[in-house]
């Protein structure tokens, strides 16, 4: 994807062992689709470590799970919080899983849409709208470590961050587009810690950016300059933050033989947030 700044097949999001055998399914997939033809092609698949709750080493997505997630694909609202993906992670020491999120830029801005799907899996100390949730529940990363204290969360796992949008951008301005998201996801407490995967893939849907595949002419596409390019870096920070704790709110505990993820208790979560006037900032911004 950096070489040639292209996607080339859908993105599919897996467990930490089961990307192997997503791929390859993947490939497969592609190969049955109509005016395919004999090239190569690069799948993409992201992953996080779920092994706390899911056996991963029985590599468990197979052929019928990935034929299954693309040939009912569609449009419209996005399943949230312990599906799919996100079915096994935890964010903060409570329960993850999938989160979206998206904003729109005025006209005045370009009108464009960015829209974020997070696979959350990763630790720190959470903030919600400055709010320091984290340490209220008193989960948080190296509390372990302090005198009289518990355990703490779990620092690693990895976060995937898939963000889409319809402004013609170029692989760099995406590639840009990606960093402001992990200025999102820096704003919920994360610290990015050393065995944490954290990525961003940032594509654009805007049908001047597409490009054959063989082509003997140059092809001419549009982009958006850099000047341009603020308003989605706001949207693309805001968007991620807010798909990540979309996550966290709409997950449910997880138990199996493994072990347990616990939903993050929403009467307390509401409780820390009116204490510290987190709560209604859509109110005080003029719509």
């Amino acid at each position: 994807m950096r070489e040639f700044g292209e996607i080339e097949t859908p993105i599919l999001l897996t467990c930490t062992l089961c990307v192997w055998s997503a791929a390859n399914a993947l490939k497969e997939w592609m190969y049955e689709q109509p005016g395919m033809g004999e090239h190569t092609i690069n799948p993409v698949v992201g992953e996080t470590n779920d092994s706390q709750v899911k056996n991963m080493w029985a590599d468990p997505i197979q052929r019928a799970e990935v034929f299954a997630a693309l040939d009912n694909a569609s449009s419209g609202p996005v399943a949230e919080g312990s599906v799919g993906a996100g079915t096994g992670t935890q964010a903060f020491g409570w329960k993850g899983g999938i989160g979206t999120s998206s904003r729109v830029l005025p006209d005045s801005l370009g009108g464009y849409t960015v829209g974020v799907l997070a696979q959350t899996n990763y630790g720190g100390i959470m903030s919600i709208n400055g709010a320091p949730v984290g340490r209220e529940l008193g989960t948080y990363s190296f509390r372990e470590n302090l005198p009289s204290q518990g355990d703490g969360d779990r620092d690693d796992g990895s976060i995937m961050i898939i963000l889409a949008t319809d402004a013609p951008l170029n692989a760099r301005s995406l590639d840009r587009l990606g960093l402001r998201a992990i200025m999102g996801l820096a704003r919920t407490g994360s610290f990015a810690s050393n065995g944490s995967g954290d990525y961003v893939i940032a594509f654009s849907t805007h049908p001047a950016v597409r490009k054959p595949r063989v082509s003997d002419a140059p092809v001419a596409t549009q982009e958006l300059v850099n000047a341009s390019m603020s308003p989605l870096f706001a949207a693309a920070a805001e968007a991620t933050e807010e798909a990540i704790y979309n996550a966290i709110f709409k997950a449910t505990t997880v138990t199996s033989s493994r072990g347990e993820l616990q939903a993050v208790p929403i009467p307390d979560l509401m409780r820390i947030l009116q204490k510290y006037n987190a709560l209604n900032w859509n109110e005080t911004v003029p719509h």
